[in-house]
């Protein structure tokens, strides 16, 4: 079970710790949108919150994700 499935956790709530973790994502996608393609940009964003998902410090998933199209 994942720790926030519960029915009692106040939906406004997730949703406001959900937006607010992908937001610098994002952000950063939009950025990098200007120089890639969209599609592209839309990938590591999402590749990128997956992994935070998981576990992962925000910081080593962007560095991760990066670091596959960087070699």
């Amino acid at each position: 079970m994942y720790p926030h499935s519960q029915p009692w956790h106040d939906p406004n709530m997730l949703k406001k710790e959900t937006l607010q973790m992908v937001e610098p994502w994002v952000q950063n996608g939009l950025k990098e949108a200007q120089t890639i393609s969209v599609e592209h940009a839309i990938r590591e964003a999402a590749a990128v919150s997956y992994l935070i998902g998981r576990g992962y410090h925000p910081t080593i998933a962007h560095q991760i994700v990066e670091s596959w199209w960087h070699r």
